[in-house]
């Protein structure tokens, strides 16, 4: 595997490579085509590839492998599979042409030779700089993809396994909390000299040191955790007497039963919020009525601009006037939030944040989904303005950032 050394020598220079080179182990295998990588990080290498092939070509190829690795192709490639339901080895070829073509548009041309038979987004008539998933919802297999059958990268980029995969149990592989620190290892590498990485490597490396959050789980989760609190929708009931009553002869004391708790959602309905925006906040009250058991006589909904608007109980979440369009100050949508009555459990207030907050802790808990931004907004009036972030009684989840993939 002399070749293959100078190959990892060959590329030492391009960002970040070097960690995730030295750490792919390479295994003999006259079973693999060309190369290939499986998830625990072993490369399999036909020595009659390796023969045929010049040295500057398998330090791309070296390149193209190990990034499928640290994309984690094989477990979006998994993913995709059991979203869409497709898993057959046809669903798993075209998989691997979509992982090409989001990475070869990035590693070839920057010193490294591109091969003649390399597959880019162009070959496919598609546009670069796209990720896997999106070049999977535009090209089916068909005769102009007859010349990739060949294509093989490994169970590394679409997640099934191979006859010569060696396993999990195999020798040589990285364990996940490895896999983990190569990945981050390059990322540090990239972002400490980003002038020598593509864009697409700067945009991974920044998504890998500030991976986006899964807003949706992490806003159900702080709804069920204000829910299920102490004191949130319970009461007591004379419906089933309490244990205890036996202890008190001729007495019949309440049991303390759970009840749906009242939600009230106060949706940011200024200029500053998109109608993109608001269709989503739509979507988290749909949620909402689930995640309170299906109750939407429990769920109520105030649009505020700079001012409240009615206090609307649920019915269907499309059927939710969301009024406004002028300045913010959700103080007046806490405000009338709390005066409905029954008083709500728990307050969800949907915004950007760029509002005044009330100056004290409301008499309920508070979850708050932040639409996000990419810097403060500015006042004309008032340049140095910054408005306040949300105080820290209140739970924040930021909404919009969906898991990552590049």
């Amino acid at each position: 595997m002399i070749e293959t050394a100078t190959a990892r020598r060959r590329v030492g220079d391009w960002a970040g490579a070097c960690a995730a080179l030295f750490a792919l182990h390479p295994v003999e295998s006259r079973r693999v085509p060309t190369m290939a990588v499986d998830r625990h990080w072993r490369c399999y290498v036909s020595p009659a590839f390796v023969d045929a092939t010049p040295v500057e070509e398998l330090a791309g190829a070296w390149v193209h492998e190990v990034s499928h690795l640290l994309r984690d192709h094989h477990g979006r490639s998994d993913r995709v599979a059991r979203e869409r339901g497709v898993n057959g080895p046809g669903e798993r070829l075209r998989m691997n042409i979509a992982a090409d073509c989001e990475i070869n548009d990035d590693i070839y041309g920057d010193g490294l030779p591109r091969p003649e038979d390399v597959v880019l987004p162009g070959t496919l008539g598609l546009h670069s700089g796209e990720l896997m998933e999106d070049y999977l919802r535009q090209f089916r297999l068909g005769p102009y993809t007859r010349g990739m059958v060949w294509l093989d990268c490994g169970s590394g980029a679409d997640g099934l396994e191979r006859a010569w995969d060696l396993g999990p149990d195999g020798a040589h592989g990285l364990s996940e909390q490895e896999r983990d620190a190569v990945r981050f290892r390059v990322a540090q590498g990239i972002t400490a000299r980003p002038g020598n990485a593509p864009k697409g490597w700067r945009r991974w490396a920044e998504e890998a040191f500030h991976p986006p959050q899964p807003w949706r789980e992490l806003l159900g989760a702080a709804l069920r955790s204000a829910v299920s609190g102490s004191g949130a929708g319970d009461d007591y009931s004379y419906g089933r007497p309490a244990r205890r009553s036996a202890g008190v002869p001729g007495a019949v004391l309440p049991s303390l039963r759970r009840t749906p708790p009242r939600v009230s959602v106060v949706i940011d309905t200024s200029g500053s919020v998109s109608d993109a925006e608001l269709g989503s906040a739509l979507l988290e009250v749909a949620a909402i009525s689930r995640a309170v058991g299906g109750r939407r006589d429990m769920v109520s909904v105030v649009s505020c601009d700079a001012a409240a608007g009615q206090v609307r109980r649920l019915c269907r979440a499309e059927g939710i006037p969301l009024t406004g369009g002028g300045g913010t100050d959700l103080r007046t949508g806490f405000a009338k939030a709390l005066a409905s009555r029954p008083r709500p459990d728990v307050v969800v207030v949907l915004t950007d944040g760029q509002t005044p907050w009330p100056g004290t802790r409301p008499p309920c808990r508070t979850v708050v989904g932040l639409f996000p931004r990419a810097q403060a907004s500015w006042d004309e009036d008032d340049p140095d303005h910054i408005p306040d972030t949300p105080p820290d009684w209140a739970r924040v989840v930021t909404i919009g950032a969906a898991p990552g993939a590049r």
